[in-house]
């Protein structure tokens, strides 16, 4: 196996990121005598998979060709035919690839056409894990039936998100804000609570300007949909906004809401607030394959608290606030013993501008 070829494949597939939902990012690479012939990654307005476009710039030269891909070539019909037939029916020889596919409708039935047909394939076990991150959301779609939902933050080193008097200004750089845009480029949802639209009448949107498959799904968790008709949100609302409350909400305000293009989600939860699991659940009903949160500090703590969180990504600035009002990340009840801490696995440090940096981490959930 060429390792390069494999890793061209994975970049192919980054590519594609924000472009696919709710399919997976794929790469592909054609390779014939030590040569490329065929390239191609996929995106959803395309159609057409990653496999097929490579073997649409190869042609006649995919006949005996190695492809290299990031996971395996699907076996079903959906919006276009099986890959598995179509490499089958291209004479190509061998697959290398870097995951199966957890899909059920796929799961290692590719592989089986693949090999009945006479091509070799090639698990890469080595990059099964670089696989698995680079479609961490529809991977953990595919296992759960949930959206992948990231709690992100800023705040100072002594785990600060707001100070008690004044908040010009903002925690963290312009680099840092920029890496947070192509975190929400990569979603498909994004929840935030009334108090952050309340204080800052804030937009929540991709200003990436990158092309997406689906826009971003704005939430506002509201139980008694306090939010301002006259909002920049609410305005600007283009079947991209969503309202989650409770049915404590008279009816005439729900229909101003809707009235104005504005999705109104009634979730019951406990203490008259509105139900954030239902919410998750809903979003992978509507196969919504993430959700990022960028909330204030109590919602971050129900969100924590109620289980739904799966992974977070805290940005640290070289600030201390210190004092006992500035707003911590999360607030709330909080847990009373230490050996009821929320706790974390796979922590990975990234530099994000200098002196700044950003945690990346799972939560670690019971079985």
């Amino acid at each position: 196996m060429n390792s390069a070829f494999l890793r061209e494949a994975f970049e192919l597939a980054r590519r594609g990121k924000g472009q696919t939902s709710p399919n997976p990012a794929v790469g592909a690479v054609l390779v014939r005598d030590g040569e490329v012939v065929g390239r191609g990654f996929h995106t959803y307005s395309g159609t057409k998979h990653a496999e097929i476009r490579a073997l649409d710039e190869a042609g006649s030269r995919a006949h005996g060709a190695t492809l290299y891909i990031n996971l395996e070539p699907c076996s079903h019909r959906g919006r276009t035919g099986p890959c598995a037939d179509a490499l089958i029916a291209a004479g190509v020889s061998r697959v290398v690839v870097g995951m199966q596919d957890p899909n059920p409708q796929v799961a290692g039935e590719g592989f089986r056409k693949l090999r009945a047909a006479g091509i070799e394939v090639e698990l890469a076990k080595e990059f099964t894990a670089e696989a698995e991150k680079l479609n961490e959301e529809f991977v953990h779609f595919m296992r759960t039936g949930r959206p992948l939902v990231t709690l992100k933050t800023a705040l100072t080193l002594d785990g600060k998100i707001a100070a008690p008097d004044d908040n010009r200004g903002w925690i963290t750089s312009d680099v840092a804000r920029a890496h947070v845009q192509q975190l929400r480029h990569n979603a498909d949802a994004i929840l935030t609570g009334v108090g952050t639209v309340l204080a800052d009448d804030c937009l929540l949107t991709d200003r990436t300007g990158l092309a997406r498959s689906r826009p971003l799904l704005r939430i506002v968790a509201d139980s008694r949909l306090r939010i301002p008709l006259d909002s920049k949100m609410v305005a600007g609302a283009r079947s991209d906004l969503a309202m989650v409350t409770t049915s404590a909400v008279p009816a005439e305000r729900r229909k101003a809401m809707e009235d104005r293009g504005v999705k109104v989600l009634t979730f019951d939860g406990p203490g008259g607030r509105a139900d954030l699991r239902r919410l998750v659940e809903w979003l992978g009903e509507e196969k919504y394959l993430s959700l990022l949160i960028e909330a204030g500090s109590m919602l971050n703590w129900s969100a924590l608290d109620s289980g739904i969180v799966d992974k977070i990504f805290f940005y640290y600035a070289p600030k201390i606030l210190g004092g006992m009002e500035s707003l911590p990340m999360a607030g709330g009840k909080g847990r009373r013993r230490r050996t009821d801490a929320i706790v974390l696995r796979g922590i990975q440090v990234h530099a994000i501008a200098e002196d700044e940096f950003a945690v990346e981490g799972y939560v670690r959930k019971e079985i």
